[in-house]
């Protein structure tokens, strides 16, 4: 999959929290279903302040974690989870060197939101020393841990 390539402008200040994979164009950064506002014919996400320089893989591992969701304290099973990952990967269009790529940044795309809580506690920024006091943390590690036991189910369920 070709990527076109972004600049910003001299001087450009961007909210990213997280610095990403690469930075190809504009991503949201927090595709998750807390985002996302559904009407009776539409779909709208929201909280766009974090958006900023990304690449779509990147923005898709996230969305996958929250809306497949490939977590360890959700109610599917392991099975189902891999068939929605296949399903939204197949929607999404990815090719082959795509899906390799994007199987790849599961788990680091979500220990980073791990990472970002952590420091940010250590650190004293708000919201995520709060995240973290809430135990945000724990929850992103253990879905980190979970998504790399399950990486050979993931690979084979996107690979078809």
């Amino acid at each position: 999959m070709s990527s076109p390539r972004f600049t910003p402008s001299p001087g450009s200040v961007w909210n990213v929290a997280i610095h990403p994979d690469r930075e190809d164009l504009i991503c949201h950064h927090d595709l998750a279903p807390w985002n996302l506002v559904r009407g009776p014919s539409s779909l709208t996400f929201i909280d766009w302040d974090g958006a900023g320089p990304g690449s779509r893989l990147w923005d898709l591992a996230y969305a996958a974690h929250g809306f497949v969701p490939l977590a360890a304290g959700s109610s599917l099973r392991d099975l189902e989870a891999a068939s929605r990952l296949a399903s939204l990967v197949d929607a999404y269009g990815l090719d082959e060197r795509g899906r390799q790529e994007f199987v790849a940044l599961l788990v680091p795309r979500i220990r980073s939101m791990y990472n970002l809580l952590r420091q940010g506690h250590r650190l004293g920024r708000e919201p995520w020393s709060r995240l973290w006091s809430e135990g945000h943390g724990e929850i992103w590690l253990t879905d980190a841990d979970y998504v790399e036991e399950r990486i050979g189910l993931w690979e084979a369920a996107v690979n078809g």
